[in-house]
């Protein structure tokens, strides 16, 4: 591809009791006559640490080194500062974070990447699964992915398989399985690659995973090996505990269409799935609380039926009190519990279900958290969901954390219904409460978490340490735990002749293992228990987690990776980054960006501070929509195209019943050989049905209608207009400023042209002020930008104008190629408009926008 070919890729995991040690190597030659920019790209499950990546270019290699964030970004901004390009790096996905980075290669000379990371593999199900990303983007000579497994308890259902597999693809799977032992091989040839005989693009593009579980003779497994001890902990055979489950799900009008729709389908599939010694009930929110049942009701056959019919029910309504909903909730199991109106031997549960951020009753997200935790007191977990990007995703993850649950976005894709579904599988059936694993506390320091609220069906609880006396190679361990009818009391113990021999055997993979694996599970705990901390406590459990990332050369997100690589004039630093879900760390790509940027003479984003001390979105010119991101200190923009005549919905919130609409004109004559016609905004709408309020602009004139009472005015008119909820400021020839009762403000410019000129006519740009104060179930073209917006910036290249580079944007589980350019703001600058920096999304904001653009025509101004 553009001179570059990948010749050889291999993807090499060692599995040794199922912590995965996994070596990605590519090579590439610069078959071009030219120097050229040769890309290493490859996407990593999100539970890995990266641990080493080096380079080898002509024979030298060049390692990376880790170190703690800010000591690498301060390397890598002195890179930058000498004009050098960047390198970075990271976005992420559904289930994986993309790691990129780029090197010049002289004409006719190879590179060598190698990346190394490890992950414990998690047991759901039954089985433990390995997730590798396939993306070669090109077909590779020598392609391979090779997989070695070493488990000490013995392999059973040993598979692989890929979303891109075909039938004659899955012949190519090579596996042999032999007690402790397991082998899968993948090794396609350059004509298997093809996606047809004669063709050159690859078909390996997709997921390959592996899955398999072990034999269990006994509940557990204790491993020793050097000090260090795992224990890995998974009865079967256990009857199943009833469940108590309650639902609360946000109706908040944010949620009408495709979420609600999707949300009573998983709720219909999970129903089929109750067992008659559940109990159960929904709690639905909106701007009220509604509840289906007083109480909790058992999963009978009659119950189920009802249930049914009201889930079919649900429907959307008013805002977000998250607030009420959830403390309904507790109260409602708590009281269950108290009145003994539940099995004494069950496993309680809340699940909640939101796609907003509270702002009915109590909106302080800390508030809610200490109300929430005084009222569930440990009792048990709480598992928040957050659907799509509106979400503040940290508050609900600190606050499941808090107790005792865990916090998962379900990203609103076409299979949002199968992965709200797939999170209920995941805790539908409790085996045990309350289980504690017990290890002496005199020979044992750094144990790793060791109680656990639930056991479920088909997972597995993990516990590692280390021995005080390094050289102690014996265990007794205590577990015990709640079933279904009766308690669990079991000890296990490991030897030193035992531990001599898994020492042995375990070496055939790769040695220290295990002290790696508790390093690794230590460093993971430490993070989550820093979610949920303040002050004091999270500056100790911050140093802890970094200590141990530097030490063990983990990178974490509080470390990062800086590869020093060559330059013509000087050596030039990289850096790997593991992203936070939802923390605002400086982002790297945007030092990238403000280097490129003043190389082509663009203005940095920097800038936009500077001269925008405040940020709104607007739409102007043709039409232009600018999209200001405040925490990402950037701006996207789009344009749409549309025929004169066709009216476009800018803004609808149904919660203070504005609304904004704007109605396209084209030029005074169509341009018969362009393709695109340009076209402005003639007439803007705005309207507020609460206040039976409409005003009407066009460049000719203004008409303000209160009910069956209309006012007209000119442009020529400087007015200040405070009567019934509106407020109208025309400031003459120039702009209007209005607002309708407490919602947001909305400034109007008016664009002249010479009266006599041949093409062009006046027309209107809209920009918005205090959109905070409209609700979050606000939507429409612009309306949908005033919710929270996340986007990651990778790859930026040169594009077809050399003034504007190129760049892939991750928004939305999406990629899309955007490029760096400007719009015009004319709010202070009326003639010439100040120039605003930002990607420019192709295609009508294909991508960016929620659905098409063609979803937002109406029929009428109002």
């Amino acid at each position: 591809v553009n001179g570059i070919e990948i010749y050889s890729m291999k993807i090499d995991s060692k599995v040794t009791s199922r912590f995965a040690h996994n070596v990605i190597t590519s090579q590439a030659v610069n078959r071009g006559n030219t120097h050229k920019e040769v890309l290493f790209d490859v996407e990593l499950p999100k539970t890995a640490f990266i641990t080493s990546f080096n380079m080898t270019i002509d024979g030298v290699t060049y390692p990376g080194t880790i170190k703690e964030k800010e000591a690498a970004k301060k390397q890598y901004e002195k890179a930058v500062s000498k004009g050098q390009t960047a390198g970075l790096v990271k976005a992420s996905g559904r289930k994986t974070e993309k790691f990129t980075v780029s090197v010049n290669v002289a004409a006719a000379s190879k590179v060598t990447f190698e990346l190394t990371y490890e992950e414990l593999l998690k047991r759901q199900f039954g089985k433990y699964e390995m997730f590798i990303k396939v993306k070669p983007k090109q077909l590779v000579k020598d392609f391979e992915i090779e997989v070695c497994i070493f488990e000490p308890q013995g392999i059973t259902d040993l598979e692989a398989e890929g979303t891109f597999i075909t039938n004659d693809l899955q012949n190519i799977i090579k596996k042999t399985v032999s007690e402790k032992k397991g082998h899968l091989s993948f090794k396609p040839t350059l004509d298997q690659q093809r996606t047809c005989a004669t063709c050159s693009q690859s078909a390996l593009d997709g997921d390959f995973t592996v899955r398999y579980d072990v034999k269990r003779t006994s509940p557990d497994d204790l491993q020793i090996v050097n000090g260090y001890f795992v224990h890995y902990f998974a009865p079967k055979n256990l009857p199943k505990l009833p469940k108590n489950v309650v639902f609360v799900i946000d109706i908040s009008g944010s949620m009408s269409g495709r979420e609600i729709e999707q949300t009573r389908e998983a709720l219909l599939k999970i129903l089929d799935d109750m067992k008659e010694d559940d109990f159960f009930n929904f709690i639905l929110f909106g701007s009220d609380v509604h509840i289906w049942r007083e109480t909790l009701i058992k999963a009978t056959p009659e119950n189920l039926d009802e249930a049914r019919k009201f889930v079919r029910g649900i429907d959307t309504e008013g805002m977000t009190n998250l607030y009420g909903g959830l403390m309904k909730g507790i109260h409602m199991l708590n009281d269950a519990h108290e009145r003994n109106l539940v099995p004494k031997r069950s496993a309680s549960i809340i699940i909640m279900l939101t796609d907003g951020q509270p702002n009915v009753g109590i909106s302080n997200t800390e508030e809610i958290q200490a109300h929430v935790k005084k009222a569930i007191e440990g009792k048990y977990p709480l598992y928040n969901l957050g659907f799509g990007y509106g979400v503040s995703y940290g508050f609900l993850e600190k606050m499941a954390l808090e107790n005792k649950g865990l916090a998962r976005r379900i990203y609103p894709d076409s299979d949002a219904a199968l992965q709200l579904q797939g999170f209920y599988d995941e805790v539908a059936n409790p085996m045990l409460i309350d289980v504690e694993l017990n290890y002496p506390e005199n020979e044992i320091s750094d144990l790793t978490r060791n109680s656990f609220k639930h056991f479920y069906d088909g997972s597995e609880i993990v516990v590692a340490g280390r021995f005080i006396d390094k050289s102690q190679n014996s265990l007794t361990v205590d577990v015990r735990g709640e079933g279904a009818n009766d308690a669990l009391s079991y000890t296990t113990q490991q030897d030193a002749e035992q531990a001599a021999k898994a020492l042995q055997e375990q070496q055939y993979i790769f040695g220290e293992y295990i002290e790696r694996l508790w390093a690794y599970l230590t460093i993971e705990q430490l993070l989550e228990q820093r979610i949920a901390a303040t002050g004091e406590e999270k500056e100790n459990l911050t140093a802890k987690a970094l200590d141990l990332s530097l030490k063990y050369k983990f990178v974490t997100p509080l470390t990062s990776m800086v590869v020093t690589k060559p330059d013509d004039s000087d050596n030039q630093d990289e850096i790997a980054d593991k992203p936070i879900e939802e923390e605002r760390i400086f982002n790297l790509a945007g030092i990238f960006l403000k280097l490129f940027c003043s190389l082509s003479a663009a203005p940095p984003v920097s800038m936009v501070h500077a001269a925008y001390p405040t940020w709104y979105n607007s739409v102007d010119g043709d039409p232009h929509f600018i999209i200001l991101v405040p925490q990402k200190e950037d701006a996207l923009c789009f344009n749409i195209n549309e025929k004169p005549g066709a009216v476009l919905k800018l803004i609808h919130d149904p919660v203070t019943g504005i609304t904004v609409n704007g109605e396209l004109i084209g030029d005074k004559k169509a341009n018969s050989d362009a393709k695109i016609q340009n076209t402005y905004f003639g007439k803007i709408g705005i309207a507020n049905k609460h206040l039976d309020l409409k005003l009407t602009v066009t460049p000719e004139k203004i008409t303000v209608q209160n009910g069956n009472e209309k006012m007209g005015f000119t442009w020529l008119d400087s007015v200040t207009l405070q009567q019934d909820g509106l407020t109208l400021i025309i400031n003459s020839k120039k702009n209007l400023v209005v607002k309708m009762g407490s919602g947001a403000s909305f400034v109007i410019v008016l664009h002249q042209v010479w009266k006599k000129h041949p093409l062009h006519q006046d027309f209107l740009g809209l920009y918005t002020l205090e959109s905070d104060k409209l609700s979050g179930q606000t939507h429409g073209l612009l309306g949908q930008f005033f919710h929270p917006i996340d986007f990651t910036i990778l790859e930026i290249h040169p594009g077809s104008d050399p003034k504007k580079p190129d760049a892939t944007m991750i928004i939305k589980n999406t990629e899309l190629i955007v490029t760096r350019g400007w719009q015009k703001d004319f709010r202070s600058n009326l003639e010439h408009g100040v120039d605003v920096p930002c990607w420019f999304v192709h295609n009508n904001g294909a991508g960016l926008i929620d659905g098409v653009h063609t979803d937002y025509i109406v029929s009428s101004l109002f």
